[in-house]
């Protein structure tokens, strides 16, 4: 039924990943709250982010901490003109997951998958763990290797680190 979720713990056992679901018991509506609730520092925390082009096409793009995705740079990479945010029933649609709780692995549909370089950088974050209220402790080198990822930088460079790279 597609209207029934995926199950996120199911997905982890059957593919032996060593991937922990974790109920931190807050709310977390934002990066930072997430990160506050289980004591790592924002970067930490990988979001999965779904975007719909203008030919109905899909591409998720797996990011770290507040980091804000540069959709031309995933336009160019993708050749998916008109990159939007999906709708919620399409992303509920493609992955099996509410946005919100959407983990980085284990989605309904197959789609392009693009991992920020900031995250495939790191060993481990914490990522959606399906719900809301949940969140899964996973290696990037799973993500990429179970969705087939490609790597690249798709995070705006913000003004402040522009900045800083520029007085190096």
């Amino acid at each position: 039924m597609r209207d029934h979720p995926r199950d996120l713990a199911a997905f982890i056992l059957e593919h032996d990943l060593q991937a922990e679901i974790v109920a931190p018991g807050a709310h977390m509506p934002t990066v930072d709250a997430a990160a506050a609730a289980m004591r790592v520092a924002p970067e930490q925390i990988f979001k999965s982010i779904l975007f719909q082009a203008d030919d109905g096409r899909c591409v998720l793009i797996v990011a770290c901490g507040n980091g804000r995705i540069d959709v031309s740079r995933v336009e160019a990479l993708t050749d998916h003109p008109g990159l939007r945010l999906a709708k919620p029933a399409v992303a509920r649609a493609v992955t099996g997951y509410a946005p919100g709780g959407t983990p980085p692995v284990g989605h309904r549909e197959k789609v392009p998958v693009i991992v920020d370089t900031r995250v495939a950088a790191q060993e481990w974050g914490y990522a959606g763990g399906g719900r809301p209220e949940l969140l899964v402790r996973i290696r990037s080198a799973d993500i990429i290797r179970l969705t087939a990822a490609t790597v690249h930088d798709v995070v705006m460079q913000s003004p402040d680190t522009a900045k800083k790279a520029g007085d190096v």
